[in-house]
């Protein structure tokens, strides 16, 4: 029950809201009734569309309360039963079922039209875990009236989930039904600590939709952070930051007190320190940037000394943007402040587990980093998604945690430089340039085998960042905010804006490239074009990291569904969901969708705006430091070893054995890069290089080798393949060293019967093209009836 007091204006006559009331009919499972008080809460307007019981609040006096007498009654709330109304339907032809499926790959109820949700509930008997999702199906019922509610009822209990992340959709603002969300929560309760973990930030947002403080939701992040500190450290932090939304803070209040009653003395005592550390921080950010900026350093040297006195007072503290970073004091020399607007301060702790040196982190006021925190956490999900499929990108997220209203934490990455300082290096024209990343990496890595490594490290890392901004629509890019590192790892800072929220010069948008990619970048990749097969290798594997992604489109628009309400600035509307999905194309095949980034790369390569705004930021980083110094003349570099000698063998599996005089065993052989080749070898062969290998590396490195020659077995070549299979295996999977030695590439690599691929997807041409053959690598598919023939990749033609 929503209740508005509204007035007249005098003088214009238009009627204004002044206060706003709201109260559930049901609190306790029997219709209110008697004398109620409800405080009222004055805003001019109801800023929010979705009325919850958490905002209903009735506790603290406002200077406005109302008295409503409800009539005495004994009406009770009686749910409904569940209930399967088949009726006469008829069973879906083969097309509907398809169109089902077609329809199910929207994944986000928000993006479903009145029809299609229409098609979905009349159809609601047929779907099931392999053709739709259960928010989708449940979603599309027509109303919340008796009859729909019993058959939703019976929907959910019929219903079997295949991952325990699809249930997370039920959490949503859309489903305000205490049993769904009982359901989704028994569903949750399978992911581990560290799962929950990575969707903390959204499970405390849908707190807001939960009905009571007794609800299986918070009882489940209760439990979850008596088992955990991680996660009761970033809940706590998590529940603190969400006291800032006006309309909710009551009800997070309670929230926290309710993890704060149940974390016991020692765990509040941290929580104590942490904040009075926060505390501490945010008065000396306030006071260097109010100061003049002659005496900031003045200001900040002499605030310094209240953390030092906080450390003498607590010994040790642990750092809010990771419980398991605990600190000891500050090293104040190596402490300073930043020039940017809102004058953040670095701080350098020191690690109170000594040997790992300082940890430096920057503490930020007047600026809201929840967006950041949000942007990075999603990041982190799709890291996770490609490791589990095997696949490392090489990334580094840092972590950022918002700890107050415009205010936070950043954690600084060790040895990284920005690409505007790179830049700036090479003289005004630096980022016009094609060598300035090659030039300087050269510069860090003399020794050969490092500088490899280095190139291999920004490949994937750069690959991953391609994928990533370009999902997430990730805006402001400019050469201010990458970063590299010494090591080669490529990763962005600063996600103000995105979801293609781009700024704009007049009507100009200041991005128009779909992600960061420059020629400067391929020069590095190709060693200045003289190995072209390196970039073709580089849209294979972004091309594959973004086909992985997209296999979990659900997961990540549930995610950002469940963040709507969140208040974020540039995420709130349909359209921002629909956003991603465009960038998603959940119903692309693996080809079109390969195709279609193809393209991407190709419009970024060739977008010189970058290079302008590059240009732009550089020209400041040079009025800021006063290095605009003449170009120095470019000293050719040493020769490289071609990245293909870098060769890894990821398995190598026996498909079967010809009986001649002596069995031979044929062998696929793949490598990381996915070419795929075939041997054939002797049992002697395999003895041979297992014995060679014992000479190289301690025993225990090695697995054991199955020796046959004194048991008459009479299917010994079935057995033979069964336990070399698994020889190979345990060889291959175990040490990288094993993988990579030479004697194991040469035995696997040379002599090699043809190169031949079962995944088209994945297929390359190979390193081996020093020869000036022409070569087509084309990728054939056919489904549904549709042959696709795509041109994937040509050389020498």
């Amino acid at each position: 029950l929503t209740i508005k007091l509204l007035g007249v204006n005098n003088t214009s006559k238009n009627t204004e809201l002044l206060a706003w009331t709201c109260s559930p009919l049901y609190p306790k499972d029997r219709l209110i009734h008697g004398t109620v008080l409800l405080s009222m809460t004055l805003y001019s307007t109801l800023t929010t569309t979705m009325i919850t019981p958490g905002i209903c609040n009735t506790d603290t006096p406002t200077s406005v309360t109302l008295q409503i007498d409800f009539p005495e009654t004994n009406l009770e709330f009686i749910k409904p039963e569940p209930e399967e109304r088949r009726g006469d339907l008829e069973e879906p032809t083969k097309d509907c079922l398809k169109h089902i499926t077609r329809l199910s790959q929207t994944h986000s109820l928000l993006l479903l039209s009145e029809q299609q949700r229409r098609i979905l509930w009349f159809y609601r008997y047929y779907c099931n875990d392999q053709n739709c999702s259960l928010p989708l199906v449940l979603g599309s019922a027509p109303s919340w009236d008796r009859t729909s509610v019993s058959e939703m009822y019976g929907v959910l209990r019929r219903w079997r989930f295949s991952n325990p992340l699809e249930a997370l959709g039920l959490l949503t603002f859309s489903f305000p039904d205490q049993d769904i969300r009982r359901t989704a929560v028994q569903q949750i309760e399978n992911l581990s600590n560290d799962e929950l973990l990575e969707y903390l930030p959204q499970l405390v947002q849908v707190l807001k939709f939960e009905w009571s403080l007794e609800s299986p939701l918070v009882k489940l992040l209760l439990s979850r952070s008596l088992q955990s500190i991680q996660v009761a450290h970033q809940l706590y932090w998590l529940l603190k930051n969400a006291q800032n939304e006006v309309h909710f803070k009551n009800w997070y209040q309670k929230l926290l007190a309710a993890l704060q009653f149940c974390a016991g003395k020692a765990l509040n005592n941290e929580f104590s320190k942490e904040g009075k550390l926060i505390r501490i921080l945010e008065d000396i950010a306030k006071k260097v940037k109010a100061a003049s900026d002659p005496k900031k350093k003045e200001v900040l040297k002499a605030e310094l000394n209240k953390l030092q006195q906080f450390f003498q007072e607590v010994k040790v503290c642990r750092l809010p943007l990771n419980p398991a970073l605990v600190v000891q004091g500050i090293e104040a020399d190596s402490c300073s402040y930043f020039t940017s607007n809102a004058f953040p301060l670095k701080i350098s702790f020191i690690n109170a587990n000594a040997p790992s040196g300082n940890i430096n982190v920057i503490f930020k006021i007047g600026d809201d980093l929840r967006q950041d925190m949000l942007v990075l956490q999603i990041i982190r999900v799709m890291d996770s998604i490609w490791l589990q499929e095997g696949l490392d990108m090489q990334m580094i997220i840092y972590r950022c945690l918002s700890t107050g209203k415009g205010q936070g934490l950043v954690q600084m990455v060790p040895d990284a430089t920005t690409l505007a300082k790179i830049h700036s290096k090479s003289g005004l024209i630096g980022p016009l340039k094609e060598n300035t990343i090659k030039k300087w990496f050269r510069h860090h890595h003399p020794l050969e085998s490092s500088y490899q490594e280095a190139i291999r490290n920004f490949f994937y890392s750069c690959a991953g960042w391609c994928v990533v901004t370009f999902i997430l629509g990730v805006c402001d890019r400019h050469s201010d905010n990458i970063m590299l590192t010494n090591a080669g790892h490529m990763f962005h800072i600063d996600f103000g804006r995105f979801l293609g929220h781009a700024q704009t010069f007049g009507s100009i948008r200041r991005d128009r490239a779909p992600f960061i990619f420059t020629s400067e970048m391929e020069y590095f990749i190709t060693e200045g074009g003289k190995n072209p097969q390196r970039f073709q290798e580089f849209v294979e594997l972004c091309c594959r990291a973004y086909n992985i992604v997209r296999k979990h489109s659900q997961l990540l628009l549930n995610l950002l569904e469940m963040m709507l309400h969140a208040g974020l600035p540039e995420l709130n509307s349909i359209q921002d969901l629909k956003y991603v999905y465009d960038n998603l194309r959940p119903q692309d095949s693996d080809l079109q969708a390969t195709s279609y980034f193809t393209r991407k790369i190709k419009e970024s390569l060739e977008c010189f705006p970058v290079k302008l705004n590059n240009l732009i930021h550089t020209l400041v980083q040079m009025s800021v430091t006063g290095s605009a110094k003449p170009p120095t003349p470019e000293s050719v570099p040493q020769e490289w070893m071609m990245l293909h000698t870098e060769k890894s063998i990821a398995r190598a599996t026996i498909l079967g054995f010809n009986k001649k005089p002596d069995s031979l065993y044929l062998v696929q052989v793949v490598q990381t890069c996915n070419v795929v080749s075939f041997v054939e070898k002797s049992f002697d062969q395999f003895s041979k290089l297992h014995s060679l290998l014992q000479k190289q590396f301690p025993s225990h490195d090695l697995p054991e080798f199955p020796h046959y020659w004194h048991l008459p077995f009479t299917d010994l070549e079935h057995k033979r393949v069964k336990d070399l299979n698994l020889y190979l295996k345990q060889l291959l999977s175990g040490s990288r060293k094993l993988a990579k030695n030479e004697l194991v590439l040469s035995f696997f690599l040379n002599s090699s019967k043809s190169t031949l691929s079962e995944d088209s997807s994945s297929l390359t041409l190979g390193t081996q093209s020093t020869d000036h053959k022409p070569g087509v690598q084309l990728v054939i598919s056919y489904e549904n009836t549709r042959l696709t023939i795509m041109l994937k990749h040509m050389r020498n033609i």
